[in-house]
C-alpha cells in the first residue's frame, strides 16, 4: 500500500432536489425547480474541478396515505432538458442523469444520451435504475412491473442495444469539404438488428458517436444481481455504503468480481453517496450536524416514516413520545407509493426498535433519527479532508458523490474549505485533464463496433 502511488479522488455534486435529506425550512434553502438553482451548483462544482454533476429523476409523484408525499409537492422536473441547459453554461463539467430501465425503450434512451455527449463536448453519463413499482408502472403504456430477475434482464438487454446503436456510426462517417458536398463514408454508418425477450429493434441510428464514444454508466445497486450487474455493465457504481469498513468489503466484492469478465479494476470506479458537516471544531461540527438531522426528520416526517413500516394509521401519536402500542398491518404496503417498501415482513423490524427505544429512551423521533442517518464525514475541513482521503487511499471507495442538504448552495462550504486541502496534498486536481467524462474518471474510450446485428438471447444477470 505505501509503495503504490496517490490515488486521484473523484467527486461529484449531487442535487439535493426531493430527496428526503433535503431541508427546505431553512431561510437559505431555495428553489428546487428553478434553473437557477441548478446552475449554481454546476457552477460551484466545476469551478472546484468536480468531475460531475449528478440529478436524480422520480417518474411519478410519491404518495402518502393517498396524498402528494413530503417534499414531492414541489414537482420533479425531466432530468435530461436540465442537463442539456446545464452543458450550456459549463464547459468540463460530466452531466450525470438518471434514467429509468424498466419502462423506457433502447432507441430513445440511446438517441438522448448520444445527443447530450455530443452537444455538451463528451460529458454525457446515465445513471441505470431499474423499479419493480406498479404505481409507477401505471404512468406508462405497459404498465405493471417486472418481477425482481427481469428487471436486470431487462436493463441488461436494454443496454446491449444502447451500445450496439452507438457502435453503428464510425468515428470518421463523413467524407467530403463544403465545395464539394459531404457524404456519410461507405459502410461507416451500419444497420443494427435485434431481436431479444424484450426488445426488437431495428434501423439505422440517427445520430453520431459522441466524442467519449459511449456515455458514462452509472449504476446503484447493493443486491447481488445488482453486483453482476455493475461489474458486467458499468463504468461508476453509485453505492451507499457509510461506514469505512463497510465500503472496503463492497470495494473488494465489487472489484473482485471484474478480473473473469475481463476488465480491470481501474475499469470500474466506486464512488458512495456521502453528506459532510463541517465545523470549525469537532463538537461544532457534531452539534451542527444534530441541528440538521432534527430538521432532515420533523415530529409529522417521523411520524410518516413509522406509518410506512407499521403500514397503519399513527397520527394519533405524539412523535416526541414513545413508539406505537399498535401492531403492524402485515398487508398494509401500499399506504405509502413510489417509494421503495425495503420491509417485507415489519414485525422483526418492529421489534428490534422497540426493544432500541427502550434500551436507549428514545423517542419516535429520536428513533427515526437514529435508524435514517447514514454516517457521512462530520468534523473541520482537515479532519474531512483526511477522511475522505483516507477511504480512497485505502480502497474503500474511488471517491464520493456529494449530497448537500441545502439547495442550492450546501456544498459550497465543501467546495470552499475541503476540496483545496485535497488539492494541496496531491489527491485532488487542480485543472481538468481533459475535455470529456472520461478524461476525468480515468476511463478508456470505446473503439467503434463492427457487429451489424445483436441477436440476444438474454438471461438473468447473476
Amino acid at each position: 500500500m505505501t509503495n503504490r502511488p496517490r490515488k486521484q479522488i473523484h467527486l461529484g455534486a449531487h442535487f439535493p432536489g426531493v430527496n428526503s435529506t433535503t431541508v427546505w425550512t431553512e431561510p437559505d434553502s431555495g428553489s428546487q425547480i428553478d434553473f437557477a438553482s441548478f446552475e449554481h451548483l454546476a457552477r460551484r462544482a466545476e469551478d472546484a474541478r468536480l468531475d460531475f454533476f449528478f440529478l436524480a429523476e422520480g417518474l411519478r409523484l410519491r404518495e402518502h396515505k393517498g396524498e402528494i408525499f413530503d417534499l414531492d409537492v414541489v414537482g420533479r422536473p425531466d432530468t435530461l432538458p436540465v442537463l442539456a441547459a446545464l452543458a450550456a453554461v459549463t464547459d468540463r463539467l460530466g452531466l450525470v442523469g438518471t434514467i429509468n430501465t424498466t419502462f423506457n425503450e433502447p432507441w430513445e434512451i440511446a438517441r438522448q444520451f448520444a445527443t447530450l455527449d455530443v452537444l455538451s463536448g463528451g460529458r454525457a453519463a446515465w445513471n441505470l435504475v431499474t423499479s419493480s413499482d406498479a404505481f409507477t408502472g401505471a404512468n406508462f403504456r405497459r404498465g405493471g412491473f417486472l418481477p425482481y430477475a427481469e428487471r436486470y434482464e431487462r436493463a441488461a438487454e436494454l443496454v446491449a442495444v444502447a451500445r450496439a446503436l452507438w457502435d453503428s456510426w464510425d468515428d470518421d462517417a463523413v467524407r467530403g469539404d463544403r465545395a464539394a458536398g459531404a457524404f456519410l463514408r461507405d459502410g461507416a454508418v451500419r444497420e443494427v438488428e435485434h431481436v431479444g425477450k424484450h426488445f426488437q429493434v431495428r434501423g439505422t441510428f440517427p445520430t453520431p458517436r459522441g466524442p467519449q464514444g459511449h456515455p458514462v454508466l452509472f449504476q446503484a445497486g447493493d443486491s447481488g444481481d445488482g453486483r453482476d450487474f455493475a461489474a458486467a455493465t458499468a463504468d461508476v457504481v453509485f453505492s451507499m455504503h457509510s461506514t469505512f469498513e463497510d465500503g472496503q468489503a463492497f470495494y473488494r466484492d465489487v472489484k473482485g468480481r471484474l478480473a473473469a469478465l475481463g476488465r480491470t479494476e481501474e475499469s470500474l470506479k466506486i464512488l458512495p453517496a456521502t453528506t459532510v458537516v463541517l465545523g470549525d471544531t469537532l463538537a461544532d461540527a457534531q452539534e451542527r450536524a444534530r441541528v440538521i438531522r432534527r430538521q432532515q426528520v420533523s415530529g409529522p416526517g417521523a411520524i410518516a416514516f413509522l406509518e410506512q413500516v407499521w403500514g397503519v394509521d399513527l397520527t394519533s401519536y405524539d412523535p416526541e413520545g414513545p413508539l406505537p402500542d399498535a401492531e403492524p398491518d402485515v398487508d398494509n404496503a401500499d399506504i405509502t407509493r413510489g417509494r421503495v417498501r425495503h420491509v417485507k415482513d415489519p414485525r422483526p423490524v418492529v421489534a428490534q426498535w422497540r426493544a432500541r427505544a427502550e434500551a436507549e429512551g428514545l423517542s419516535i423521533r429520536d428513533l427515526v433519527i437514529a435508524v435514517t442517518t447514514r454516517g457521512g464525514f462530520v468534523g473541520t475541513p482537515t479532519q474531512v479532508a483526511d477522511d475522505i482521503d483516507r477511504a480512497v487511499q485505502e480502497d474503500a471507495s474511488d471517491g464520493f458523490i456529494l449530497v448537500p442538504h441545502l439547495t442550492p448552495h450546501g456544498l459550497d462550504d465543501v467546495l470552499d474549505r475541503v476540496v483545496p486541502l485535497l488539492q494541496e496534498r496531491g489527491s485532488f486536481r487542480t485543472e481538468y485533464s481533459g475535455p470529456t467524462l472520461r478524461h476525468h474518471l480515468g476511463l478508456d474510450r470505446p473503439a467503434p463496433g463492427r457487429t451489424r446485428t445483436a441477436h440476444l438471447d438474454q438471461q438473468p444477470v447473476g
